[in-house]
């Protein structure tokens, strides 16, 4: 039987915080042994699991992200087996969430955009939505021109159009800049093929009556609302007086 021994370790004090950093900085570096030790210690020590498995879960976002999306998903099973089987069985679910962590390619390029994005967000003024974004489901917010000049990206031949997203002040920022490492690498050609078919799309604005369910396909005008919030239906039409049709609403927040 292993032999154990009492392990230098404070749960809310210092050495707390510095094993959880040294297994941060082992597994950003891409060393599995030294990722797999400090796991262990802590693990060993009586480091609460789940805690553990949240940093896990963390590092798959900040420091791997879209160069191996398959990594959050795996650093969150580690995190149901634990809570699945409990300790001691655990541990091995852990370790292999840390062995997998430790050898994948590595982008911090998600956690990068949203620092800048809520930057942004925080020190920005707060612009209302822009317009051709809002959705419009009454003859109202229509006359007021919310949903002028949508394009909706299905319609286009490339299935992208050349529209802008981002308030004004914001117009042409880049958040998201991914790197040519792993996955994103893909992801990065993907974004620049993109971007270039949006701007080979034709420019032309849609027709403000034209409104699309979710399957894509042209839907029925939508019910107006009074007031009172009750459904006004429109005059049926003599033939259909025996049999009213029912009305559907097809439509759906663009």
């Amino acid at each position: 039987a292993m032999q154990r021994r009492a392990l230098l370790y404070d749960k809310t004090g210092e050495e707390h915080f510095n094993a959880i950093s040294a297994l941060h900085k082992s597994l950003r570096n891409s060393d599995p042994d030294a990722s797999v030790y400090w796991l262990a210690r802590m693990v060993e020590s009586g480091e609460d699991p789940l805690y553990i498995a949240r940093r896990l879960i963390r590092f798959a976002s900040e420091d791997v992200g879209m160069a191996d999306p398959q990594a959050l998903a795996v650093a969150v099973a580690a995190k149901d087996a634990v809570h699945f089987i409990g300790m001691p069985e655990g541990n091995t679910a852990l370790a292999q969430a840390a062995v997998y962590l430790a050898t994948a390619p590595k982008s911090n390029a998600v956690y990068r955009a949203y620092l800048d994005a809520a930057r942004d967000a925080l020190e920005q003024a707060a612009e209302p939505v822009p317009l051709h974004l809002r959705n419009a489901p009454t003859k109202l917010m229509k006359a007021l021109d919310y949903g002028k000049g949508y394009r909706y990206a299905h319609d286009e031949a490339e299935g992208v159009a050349d529209m802008e997203c981002l308030p004004p002040a914001l117009r042409g920022r880049r958040y998201y800049r991914p790197v040519d490492r792993g996955f994103e690498g893909e992801v990065r050609r993907r974004l620049a093929a993109l971007r270039a078919a949006a701007r080979r799309a034709p420019d032309q604005e849609p027709s403000r009556e034209k409104q699309h369910d979710a399957g894509g396909k042209q839907a029925e005008p939508r019910p107006e609302r009074s007031g009172r919030g009750d459904v006004q239906e429109q005059n049926p039409h003599p033939d259909q007086l025996k049999a009213p049709a029912r009305v559907v609403d097809k439509s759906h927040d663009a």
